[in-house]
């Protein structure tokens, strides 16, 4: 099962590149990541923002990784962590109000997570930040699905933010790693694509952990939802 989600995962992510080639969706990302570079510190906040509204509808993670190519490691990160986080708590207070019953649908199509919505009621943001390390759900989904939970908004967003920082850390340093291959000798590239290798070994060895951790915690409906190595890219 392992291999066929990551040929699934694959399959994805050949099938969005297809996209992006045949739809001017890439010259529009180009255009926009251009606008960025020139815009100086404004850009930081921009980036930001925009990550949070696509982040609504669709997955973040070409943006995560086009942060790491525009402003590097640090800043990127931070940018990603900013954006994404400001995601997930509209999303959260969306689920709360106007698209609840639209949200109800939505998670009861989804049983598995009923196990993680009994954990929260337990223990609270522990099992989200848990939940954001092991990405046993698309983060996409468990956005708007945390807010059918009873976890107060602070401790939501807190748990989220530290939840997806390895996954985040890992998909911009994959993008700056590729801005940084185009000017290195071999010597370095070897070291680069090393550093990214470790990264994402890191990111899924940490959700290995959690997603132990949410099995101890009497989740167990909630393991094999999705493959951390895949789901992480939601982020």
């Amino acid at each position: 099962m392992p291999y066929l989600k990551i040929a699934i995962g694959v399959a994805f992510v050949v099938a969005f590149v297809v996209m992006l080639r045949l739809l001017p969706i890439g010259t529009w990302l180009t255009e926009f990541q251009s606008y960025v570079r020139k815009a100086g510190p404004i850009g930081y906040v921009v980036y930001a923002l925009v990550y949070a509204i696509v982040g609504l509808f669709f997955s973040g993670s070409v943006l995560t990784i086009g942060a790491g190519a525009i402003f590097g490691m640090v800043a990127g990160t931070i940018v990603v962590l900013v954006g994404a986080t400001l995601t997930a708590t509209i999303a959260f207070v969306l689920a709360r109000t106007v698209l609840r019953s639209r949200v109800e649908r939505l998670v009861a199509s989804k049983p598995k997570f009923a196990a993680v919505d009994r954990a929260v009621a337990r223990e609270g943001a522990k099992i989200v930040l848990l939940v954001r390390l092991a990405a046993v759900f698309p983060f996409l989904f468990v956005n708007y699905a945390f807010g059918l939970t009873g976890i107060k908004t602070g401790a939501y967003i807190l748990a989220t933010l530290l939840g997806i920082v390895p996954g985040t850390v890992a998909f911009v340093y994959l993008g700056a790693a590729g801005a940084a291959l185009a000017t290195q000798n071999a010597t370095r590239t070897a070291f680069t694509i090393a550093g990214v290798v470790i990264a994402f070994a890191v990111s899924i060895f940490v959700a290995r952990i959690a997603s132990a951790a949410i099995k101890r915690a009497g989740v167990e409906d909630a393991s094999g939802a999705s493959d951390p190595a895949l789901s992480a890219t939601e982020s």
